[in-house]
């Protein structure tokens, strides 16, 4: 499975949505219920799926799925 997959699993659960489907250009506005709250905890599930940590900065610099896509496959390649 591939990191968009894979995230597109982890948003349907975090959201408790089977019919999420994610695009490099999701944002919060995009999906019901993605307020501040359940932004840290789909980053929490992001951490625990793909086993990566994220700083500060990182969390800071998400403005979409892509941005996330990205940050998830660098974490991953510098594993």
């Amino acid at each position: 499975m591939d990191t968009r997959a894979t995230l597109n699993e982890i948003f349907r659960q975090v959201f408790d949505d089977d019919s999420i489907e994610i695009a490099r250009e999701t944002t919060a506005d995009d999906i019901d219920g993605w307020d501040s709250l359940s932004h840290m905890n789909l980053i929490v599930a992001v951490e625990m799926g793909f086993n990566i940590r994220f700083n500060t900065k990182d969390v800071r610099a998400l403005k979409d799925v892509g941005d996330l896509i990205d940050t998830i496959d660098r974490k991953l390649a510098e594993k």
